[in-house]
């Protein structure tokens, strides 16, 4: 029994400590660097303590499986709770095919988004361009609405960090 135990708490700490990296990676991204050291403190004291139990037993082919089942799992979990808490700012570049659009500029912006209009020329014609700074949370909520009014919009997206200024409100209705 005490073999299961020990692969479970590889795994385990295999799982907590690349959860972790996921998100040191993402803070040092986004230049917070206080987070960044934080989660990283207790990050490598978790993987140093996992790789530890594997060293020290090499020959155990089970703590081995463990930690690296646990890494995949890490990455996972990392990645699934990276995309729900979203975390961060984004620039979101909206096409638009339709003619009038000032009923979705208003919709958008008694959202609570702040819009920027600019003409654009393409191929075929003329095209309004909407420049939108979101928090990324909101993302599936500005996608919404814009498909509601132009379902053929074609929406870009940049990761960003704001330098100063501009408008963003902290809670956005639907």
């Amino acid at each position: 029994m005490s073999a299961v135990l020990g692969y479970l708490i590889i795994f385990t700490a295999r799982v907590i400590d690349v959860t972790l990296a996921t998100f040191r990676t993402l803070m040092v991204v986004q230049g917070r660097k206080v987070y960044a050291a934080i989660i990283g403190f207790f990050e490598i004291i978790i993987y140093v303590s996992a790789l530890n139990q594997v060293v020290s037993n090499l020959d155990n082919i089970g703590n081995l499986l463990a930690y690296g089942l646990g890494f995949a799992c890490g990455n996972y979990v990392g990645i699934t709770l990276e995309s729900k808490i979203a975390l961060g700012n984004l620039s979101a570049q909206i096409i638009l095919k339709k003619g009038d659009n000032q009923e979705l500029i208003d919709e958008l912006r008694e959202c609570g988004f702040g819009v920027t209009k600019i003409l654009g020329q393409g191929r075929e014609g003329s095209r309004d361009i909407l420049n939108v700074v979101i928090n990324r949370k909101d993302l599936s909520s500005l996608k919404e609405i814009v498909f509601r009014y132009d379902p053929d919009a074609f929406i870009i997206t940049n990761a960003i960090s704001p330098i100063s200024g501009g408008y963003f409100s902290t809670v956005k209705r639907k």
